[in-house]
C-alpha cells in the first residue's frame, strides 16, 4: 500500500510539472508540445466514437483512459492535484460502475459507483483503519453492512443514511455485546445487552441507556424488574435476590450501578469524517483547441455531472436523458432564448427556460401599529404566552379519553388592567379560549417543540407577518418572524372537524413519525369585547417551508383539473406564487428507499383521512433548485432563515450553496435534518404538455431535462368534511364538466384519485 501511494505521489508531481510546462500561465509554452497537441487533435473522432487518450489537463490533473466526445467514458484513471485518484468505469464524465477511489490520507473506497456517488456494494477503509463492507446509497451507508473499528469493536446490522438504524449487533473489544434495535446511530428500542461476566439486561433503551421497562439478570439467579431511567427519581422497580443472597442477607442493590459501572465502557465509536466526497471532485475537462472558442474559459464539471455555472440569474444546466442513453453530445445542454414561448412542430407547448430570481422576496407584510389586525395580533400573542406558560403537571403522551372531549376547553378573561393570572396590556379587553390544552401540550412534546422556544417564536418582540391575501376559504394566514409557525384563522366548521378527529389524529402522528399531514400545535379562540362580540378561532401549525433554502417554486397538488391553473401570466409568477396541478411541469424523482417510504406514508395518511371522512386536501410541494446556488452568494448553512434588512420589502432568504449541500450529505449530523418531506435531495424532470391539451392533460410528457433539487412537501388542508356544501358543489360542477375533474368528490373517491395522481408525479429515480 505504501509503495503504491508513493508511486501515486511521484506520478502526481510529474503530472503537475508537465502540465505547468505545457500550460504555463505566462503564455510561453514549448512549440513542440503545442504541435504535439495540435497533431493529436488532428485525429478527428466522429461524434459518438470512443477512443483512448492520455491527457494532461490545464490545472495539473491527469487522465488516462477512454474518451467519448471529450468526456471520460469506459475504463480510465483520473488523478487530481490534491492527491485523490479514481480508477474504474466512467460514463460520460461520471463515475459509473465499479471503481476504486483513494484519498491522500490513505482512505480508500472500492466498489460500485452511480452518477459520481458511492452507490451499491462497496468497501471503505478509513485513514485510521476502520473498515466498512456493505451497501451504500449516495455516499452513505444504507442497508446491511459490517463495520470493523480499529479499536477492535464491530457492528453488524442495518444502516440508514450513514448511521446504525434497525436491527444490529455491536461487539465491544472486551467481549460485551448488544443485540437489538438502533436509531440514529445509538441504541434505541428493544434489545439485549450481554456482559462477559454473565449478566444480562433485556428491555427498552433510549440514547444508549436503559429507559422504560426492563429486566436485569445476574448469573446467580438474581434479577431486577422495573422502570429504568438515568434519573434516580424516575427509577423504580423490584429486586428479586437469589437463594444464596437470601442466605447471606445481602438484599441491597442500587440500580444506578448499571449506568455508573456496567455501561461505562460500553460506548459506541463515532462515525468517521470524510474530508471530501467523490461526488464533490471536479473534472477539468479537456477541450480540443480546434473546437473551442479562445474567448470562452473552460468550465469544470463535478463527478455527478454538474457543470459549474456563473453566479448570475440564468437558466439551469440540463442533463438530457437522451445523452445518458448514449446519443451524441452535440445535443445542446441549454435552450436558446429564441424558442421561448414557441410551439414546437411536434405539437408540444414548450415553456420558457426556467429562470429563478437571485433574490427571493420575503413572504408577508409585517403587522405594525396601525394595521387593522394589530390588536388581534397582540391578543393572540398575550393569550398564548399565558396559556403555554401556565404552571401545570408535566405533559404526558398517555392521555385519558376525557382529554379529547370537545367540551374540554378553558376560558380566560384578559382585562386591560390585568388580573391575578393575566398581565395588564394596551389592547382592548378580550376573552381567551384553549381547546383541549392537554392534548396539544402532548402534541408539542411529541413533535419535540420546546415550550420556551415556542413562546419566543410566537410571542417574542418580533411582530407576525400577514400573508398578502387570504386563502380561497377566506381564512387569513400569519407567519412568525422566524418562519417556524403559521397561524391560520378557522371557521367554526373546521374547528369542529379538528376536535372531532383529534383523538385519531393524535394516535396517527404518534404511530407514524414520518407522517406528511400538517403538524398542529394549538387551537384557540379570541372573543373581543364590545357590541360586536367578534370571535376569531385560529390554529397554530408548523410551516412546511421553514428552511435555510430559498423556495424557488411551490405547487399545490390535488389530482383534479377543473380550475386547477393559476390565473397569473407567466411574467407575473414569482417564487412565492403557489401554482396548481395544470401549472406543474415537473416529475419528481426520489431515490429508491425514499420513494418506497413515500408510497407507504402517503397510503397511511390517505387511509387515515378517508376514515375520518375528510377531502379537498392537497400536497404542498416546495422546490429549491441546487443549480441556483453559487459560491459567490452562499451563506452559512447555520444562519437564520430570514436576513434582517430592517423590514425592507426586499428582504431575502438565506441561501445554501451546492458545496454546503454536499457538505450536509457528508456530515452525519446534518443528515438528521433530512426526513421524508424535509430537506430531501432529489431530482426533477421537466415535462411539456401538448398545445391542444394544455388545459386537460394533467401530467405532461417527460423531456429528459433533469435538475438537482431539494424538496419540501406535506399534506395540508385536512379539515374539510364532505358536507352538504361540498355535495352541492359536486352536483353543480358536474353539470359543467367531467365529474372526475373537480375537487369536490366523496372522501373515498378523493383518496383514490389523489394517490393515483401523486404516484404518477413522484416516481423512483432509476
Amino acid at each position: 500500500m505504501r509503495a503504491w501511494e508513493a508511486t501515486i505521489r511521484i506520478t502526481q508531481a510529474a503530472t503537475r510539472k508537465r502540465a505547468n510546462t505545457i500550460f504555463c500561465t505566462q503564455g510561453s509554452s514549448s512549440p513542440t508540445t503545442e504541435e504535439e497537441n495540435e497533431e493529436q487533435d488532428d485525429h478527428i473522432y466522429a461524434n459518438g466514437e470512443i477512443f483512448h487518450a492520455e491527457r494532461f489537463l490545464p490545472n495539473g490533473d491527469y487522465y488516462s483512459g477512454y474518451w467519448l466526445d471529450n468526456f471520460p467514458h469506459g475504463q480510465g484513471k483520473y488523478w487530481w492535484t490534491d492527491g485523490c485518484m479514481y480508477v474504474g468505469d466512467w460514463f460520460r464524465g461520471k463515475t459509473m460502475g465499479k471503481g476504486i477511489f483513494s484519498w491522500p490520507s490513505g482512505a480508500m473506497y472500492e466498489g460500485n459507483f452511480k452518477t459520481g456517488f458511492m452507490d451499491g456494494d462497496g468497501t471503505y477503509t478509513g485513514p485510521n483503519g476502520d473498515t466498512y463492507r456493505g451497501c451504500w446509497i449516495m455516499n452513505l451507508k444504507h442497508g446491511h453492512g459490517v463495520k470493523e473499528y480499529v479499536n477492535g469493536d464491530c457492528y453488524d446490522g442495518e444502516w440508514c443514511r450513514g448511521l446504525q438504524e434497525g436491527q444490529g449487533r455491536y461487539n465491544w473489544k472486551n467481549g460485551n455485546y448488544y443485540v437489538g434495535e438502533w436509531k440514529n446511530g445509538t441504541i434505541f428500542g428493544k434489545g439485549k445487552m450481554y456482559w462477559t461476566n454473565g449478566n444480562v439486561y433485556e428491555g427498552n433503551w433510549e440514547d444508549g441507556f436503559p429507559k422504560g421497562n426492563g429486566t436485569f439478570k445476574w448469573t446467580d439467579g438474581s434479577f431486577y424488574v422495573g422502570n429504568w431511567s438515568k434519573d434516580p427519581n424516575e427509577q423504580n422497580g423490584t429486586f428479586y435476590p437469589s437463594t444464596s443472597l437470601l442466605q447471606t442477607g445481602n438484599l441491597e442493590w442500587d440500580p444506578q450501578q448499571v449506568f455508573n459501572v456496567d455501561l461505562v465502557e460500553c460506548t459506541i465509536c463515532p462515525p468517521e469524517k470524510v474530508p471530501i466526497l467523490p461526488s464533490q471532485k471536479k473534472l477539468a475537462l479537456w477541450r480540443s483547441s480546434k473546437a473551442v472558442d479562445s474567448n470562452i474559459k473552460p468550465r469544470r464539471m463535478s463527478l455527478d455531472g454538474r457543470i459549474d455555472a456563473p453566479p448570475v440569474d440564468r437558466e439551469f444546466g440540463r442533463i438530457r436523458l437522451s445523452d445518458v442513453a448514449g446519443t451524441s453530445a452535440s445535443t445542446s445542454y441549454y435552450l436558446d432564448d429564441s424558442i421561448v414561448g414557441l410551439q414546437d412542430p411536434d405539437g408540444y407547448l414548450r415553456g420558457s427556460p426556467i429562470r429563478i430570481p437571485k433574490v427571493v422576496k420575503r413572504q408577508g407584510q409585517t403587522i405594525s401599529k396601525g394595521h387593522k389586525n394589530y390588536e388581534l395580533m397582540l391578543n393572540l400573542q398575550l393569550g398564548i404566552r399565558v396559556s403555554v406558560g401556565r404552571p401545570g403537571p408535566p405533559p404526558s403522551l398517555d392521555l385519558k379519553p376525557s382529554a379529547f372531549d370537545p367540551r374540554e376547553k378553558y376560558w380566560t378573561r384578559f382585562p386591560t388592567e390585568g388580573s391575578k393570572i393575566t398581565p395588564p396590556h394596551p389592547s382592548c379587553e378580550f376573552r381567551w379560549k384553549d381547546y383541549c390544552p392537554k392534548v396539544f401540550r402532548a402534541l408539542r412534546m411529541l413533535f419535540k417543540v420546546d415550550a420556551a422556544d415556542y413562546m419566543i417564536s410566537i410571542c417574542g418582540n418580533d411582530a407576525l407577518r400577514e400573508l398578502c391575501s387570504p386563502g380561497k376559504s377566506g381564512s387569513f394566514f400569519y407567519l412568525t418572524n422566524d418562519d417556524r409557525y403559521m397561524i391560520k384563522t378557522m371557521k367554526k366548521a373546521e374547528t369542529k372537524v379538528l376536535l372531532r378527529m383529534l383523538s385519531a389524529y393524535f394516535n396517527h402522528v404518534r404511530a407514524f413519525e414520518n407522517t406528511l399531514v400538517t403538524k398542529y400545535y394549538g387551537l384557540h379562540c379570541v372573543k373581543l369585547s364590545g357590541p360586536a362580540q367578534k370571535k376569531v378561532r385560529f390554529v397554530i401549525m408548523g410551516n412546511l417551508f421553514c428552511t435555510n433554502y430559498s423556495i424557488h417554486r411551490r405547487f399545490d397538488l390535488k389530482g383534479s383539473t377543473f380550475g386547477r391553473m393559476t390565473d397569473k401570466p407567466e411574467s407575473e409568477i414569482e417564487a412565492t406564487t403557489t401554482l396548481k396541478d395544470l401549472d406543474l411541469n415537473f416529475i419528481f424523482r426520489l431515490q429508491k428507499t425514499w420513494f418506497q417510504e413515500f408510497r407507504r406514508q402517503v397510503d397511511r395518511d390517505c387511509e387515515f383521512m378517508e376514515q375520518e371522512g375528510v377531502m379537498d386536501y392537497s400536497l404542498l410541494v416546495g422546490i429549491h433548485f441546487r443549480e441556483a446556488d453559487s459560491t459567490e452568494d452562499q451563506t452559512s448553512s447555520g444562519s437564520g432563515t430570514p436576513i434582517d434588512n430592517g423590514g425592507s420589502e426586499n428582504e431575502t432568504f438565506a441561501r445554501v450553496s451546492r458545496a454546503d449541500m454536499d457538505q450536509l450529505l457528508l456530515d452525519q449530523e446534518g443528515w438528521a435534518s433530512i426526513k421524508l418531506g424535509i430537506n430531501m435531495p432529489a431530482r426533477v424532470e421537466r415535462t411539456e404538455r401538448k398545445a391542444t391539451e394544455a388545459e386537460t392533460q394533467l401530467i405532461g410528457d417527460p423531456t429528459g431535462e433533469l435538475y438537482d433539487v431539494i424538496l419540501f412537501f406535506g399534506v395540508i388542508d385536512i379539515l374539510q368534511d364532505y358536507d352538504i356544501t361540498k355535495k352541492l358543489e359536486h352536483a353543480y360542477k358536474s353539470m359543467q364538466c367531467d365529474p372526475n375533474s373537480i375537487s369536490a368528490v366523496d372522501p373515498k373517491a378523493y383518496s383514490r384519485r389523489f394517490r393515483d395522481y401523486i404516484f404518477k408525479v413522484f416516481i423512483e429515480d432509476n
